[in-house]
């Protein structure tokens, strides 16, 4: 994405360019769109569609790719989801910024479902978080990536794909994930549309010249082209940066959850065959989910998670003392998070009372 950033305090883009889920980000947080994905693939009466929209699958071998050097599987009955948003601009993405020959995770978070998936936690992980990213193989060459200190986050897609964007988050927390979720742009788009847009009220205008988005304060119905203007918007909310970005897209997402609740979803059957399609054509899953039976019965497992049952933070960081267009993780305070998810925990408020990532107020902008 070649967004640029005003002056230090702001993170800029680089320039080149255990089993069930629910709603939206920015064409990678996606991580949240993925979510949203996938609940609406959940519900009664999608067998006599069973071959086409199973058809529509993409599916990657996370674990065949990663073997056993990974953290163990605990089966507590929490599951822990790695949702990305991708930001290729191949085909129909080619929209917003030329292709560099190679995508990256654009949004990332991890979702974690607790026991009985009546709560759930998202991670948010800014994606120029400097980290340590592990050895990975090449998805397309098959050769190996040679581990890289000060690594932006989004460089372990990049280079290895979902694999290694899976191993390096394992590798950063610790905790093995279950699942993995990704959608891109052109996908987020059309999942908006089959819902009908997402409501949305603005607090403060917004006229976003890079994300071609200009609001007055108000209500508002998006449609899928608005949305993804919103969720990619930094320039006009909070201080610019990405990490009021990542805040702004968090309140949308719960937005966004709200909405697949409201529109009958699981209550007309052309509503929900539509967005299967839509759905099961947007994601890629691991090969576990890449199934319709396995992602009805993934999704149909959080149909009970709503807005107010759904705690988002951002990773605790500070700015990079040598970048100050980069962040790195509080070590303390991330591991406070971690440990809260593999312990099945809520996480506690003392571990982003002083990170960067929960300091603005750019989330306020949309409610």
């Amino acid at each position: 994405m070649t967004e640029q950033s005003g002056s230090g305090g702001r993170i800029r883009p680089t320039g080149k360019r255990r089993k069930k889920p629910s709603r939206r980000r920015r064409a990678t947080v996606i991580a949240a769109w993925t979510l949203a994905g996938a609940v609406v693939v959940g519900g009664a009466g999608l067998g006599f569609a069973y071959f086409k929209l199973n058809g529509n699958l993409k599916a990657v071998d996370i674990n065949a790719a990663l073997g056993k050097d990974r953290p163990d599987n605990i089966d507590n009955g929490s599951q822990d989801i790695l949702v990305l948003g991708s930001d290729s601009r191949s085909g129909a993405n080619s929209a917003y910024g030329a292709d560099e020959g190679t995508a990256r995770s654009d949004t990332a978070m991890v979702l974690h479902v607790n026991k009985g998936h009546k709560t759930a936690s998202v991670v948010s992980i800014p994606r120029d978080t400097l980290i340590t990213r592990p050895d990975c193989t090449s998805d397309t060459t098959g050769q190996t990536v040679t581990g890289q200190q000060r690594a932006m986050f989004n460089t372990a897609y990049e280079v290895g794909g979902p694999a290694c964007a899976v191993k390096t988050v394992e590798a950063m927390s610790g905790i093995r994930m279950d699942h993995y979720l990704e959608v891109d742009f052109t996908g987020f788009k059309k999942l908006i549309d089959e819902l009908g847009g997402v409501e949305i009220t603005t607090t403060e205008a917004i006229d976003d010249p890079k994300s071609h988005l200009k609001l007055e304060p108000g209500t508002h119905t998006l449609d899928g082209e608005q949305s993804l203007g919103l969720v990619r918007t930094r320039k006009s909310v909070g201080d610019g940066s990405d990490l009021g970005r990542i805040q702004l897209q968090q309140a949308f997402i719960k937005a966004l959850m709200e909405q697949v609740k409201t529109v009958g979803v699981f209550s007309n059957p052309k509503t929900l065959y539509d967005l299967a399609d839509t759905a099961t054509k947007t994601v890629t899953t691991d090969s576990d989910l890449g199934s319709v039976p396995e992602l009805t019965s993934f999704a149909n497992g959080l149909k009970g998670l709503g807005p107010k049952n759904v705690h988002m933070v951002t990773l605790p960081v500070q700015y990079d003392p040598a970048d100050p267009n980069r962040v790195v993780p509080l070590d303390a305070a991330a591991q406070q998070v971690w440990t809260a998810l593999a312990q099945d925990k809520a996480i506690p408020a003392s571990a982003t009372e002083k990170s960067a990532g929960d300091k603005g107020d750019a989330g306020d902008v949309v409610r």
